[in-house]
């Protein structure tokens, strides 16, 4: 069955860096977009990154730009999040998504609702 299991969550300083993988099966892994996504407690869903199948489409969200690397290995059917420079504000469960094909723009990109099949997450903790 299609599965995507999140892991490298856990305690980090203010400063530190974390890289999250996102390790999928049971579908073709070439052909579908993966996204990260977040969300702290009380808070929506938050779009953090987005890769594209193999053209190398990348995006990010604005609250991560230039802290935050998205890659992915597609021999290994992974996908990596490096976070680097966190903050307390980084805090959240962080998830990983795949869908079919490309969206038509950014801002679907980092929207939950282009997503066809989600992780449980992984806990990251920024201590100030």
């Amino acid at each position: 069955q299609v599965q995507l299991v999140e892991s490298g969550g856990g305690l980090v300083q203010s400063g530190g860096s974390l890289r999250l993988s996102c390790a999928a099966s049971g579908f073709a892994f070439n052909y579908y977009a993966i996204g990260w996504f977040r969300q702290a407690p009380g808070k929506e869903r938050e779009g953090v990154s987005w890769i594209g199948r193999s053209d190398g489409s990348i995006h990010y969200a604005d609250s991560v730009k230039g802290r935050f690397t998205i890659s992915r290995d597609n021999a290994k059917n992974t996908v990596y999040l490096q976070m680097n420079s966190v903050n307390p504000e980084d805090t959240a469960v962080y998830y990983c998504a795949a869908a079919p094909g490309s969206p038509t723009d950014n801002t679907l990109s980092l929207h939950p609702s282009f997503y066809k099949y989600w992780g449980r997450g992984t806990q990251v903790t920024v201590s100030s």
